[in-house]
């Protein structure tokens, strides 16, 4: 896996994440939980991988319409991680 491009791209996750606003409690929770998600995998911590993942396609999905470029990085992601087998 490319650290760097992957570190690169939860970087733009976590300034997308920082935009979203007007959202449900539900949503807001789901952006919370990816937010956590994000920084354990920045700093390398130990994270429940398929947790992420299930999050990382939840947002995608209930966040497609209305934040296109969120949507975008968190597949990017999605895929960086599975390709690694994490």
């Amino acid at each position: 896996m490319n650290d760097k491009k992957l570190d690169s791209l939860l970087e733009q996750v976590h300034d997308e994440l920082q935009k979203v606003d007007k959202v449900d409690a539900e949503s807001l929770k789901l952006l919370q939980d990816l937010e956590q998600d994000v920084q354990s995998l920045l700093k390398k911590s130990e994270v429940e991988t398929p947790s992420i993942l299930g999050r990382m396609q939840k947002a995608v999905d209930r966040f497609e319409v209305e934040h296109p470029t969120l949507t975008t990085l968190l597949s990017e992601v999605s895929t960086i991680l599975s390709n690694a087998g994490i």
